[in-house]
């Protein structure tokens, strides 16, 4: 952690009991529902040099986004899309503060959820990334029982790892960008609740991580399909 932001004064943020909002992100990772972000005024995931991609199945959002604002995809199939953002790193959809196709947006504006960082114990990413960052520090999780702890520990002791521990996964094949370090984190870290975890070396820890994340998503194929 930085001196600067060791030292900086943030407000604080509601952010819910983190098991219960453990337990909603999982499940919007898997595709079964969304998340109910309290964002209030802030627009930081707008604001954040954000590419943002359109999905086929996101009709809406491409019927309300002129045409000439869509890239192709890169390594997607045909159908999928790339909205990016104006030169002060804003969504072009973003007029006077507010999205002005709120009710059409995509889907991964709906599932966007800064809490994430929150919840890994990580900046969201550098400068660029700094109205998501304030915003980051200001969310607080609430701890109704000692399993919420231990689970916010786990999340953080699984990102500490990914973040530190590249050269363990196989051909090191272990995400380096915040939001993936922080979504694998969530997806895994119920391996980081083992009470062996610290004995295994980090090859063995790694693996199990893998292996974790192959189930958690072979279980939101499962639902999706």
């Amino acid at each position: 952690m930085s001196e600067s932001r060791t030292n900086e004064i943030v407000s604080r943020v509601a952010a819910g009991p983190f098991g219960e909002w453990l337990a909603e992100v999982r499940a919007s990772l898997r595709g079964e529902s969304g998340t109910s972000v309290p964002c209030g005024d802030c627009v930081g995931c707008c604001v954040s040099s954000y590419f943002i991609p359109i999905r086929p199945q996101d009709t809406q959002a491409f019927s309300a986004i002129p045409p000439h604002l869509l890239v192709s995809a890169p390594g997607q199939p045909s159908g999928h899309a790339m909205m990016g953002y104006l030169d002060d790193g804003s969504c072009p959809m973003l007029h006077a503060g507010k999205c002005s196709i709120y009710g059409q947006r995509p889907q991964t504006c709906r599932d966007y959820d800064c809490r994430i960082f929150a919840a890994a114990g990580i900046d969201a990413g550098g400068a660029d990334k700094a109205v998501i960052n304030k915003r980051v520090r200001e969310w607080q999780f609430t701890y109704p029982s000692h399993t919420d702890q231990l689970a916010h520990i786990a999340v953080k002791s699984a990102a500490t790892f990914i973040q530190n521990n590249k050269g363990s996964f196989p051909n090191g094949r272990a995400p380096t960008a915040a939001t993936g370090i922080a979504v694998l984190a969530i997806k895994v870290y119920e391996v980081f609740l083992q009470g062996d975890s610290r004995s295994s070396s980090d090859e063995e820890i790694a693996n199990a991580i893998i292996a974790a994340s192959g189930a958690f998503d072979a279980e939101a194929t499962a639902v999706t399909s």
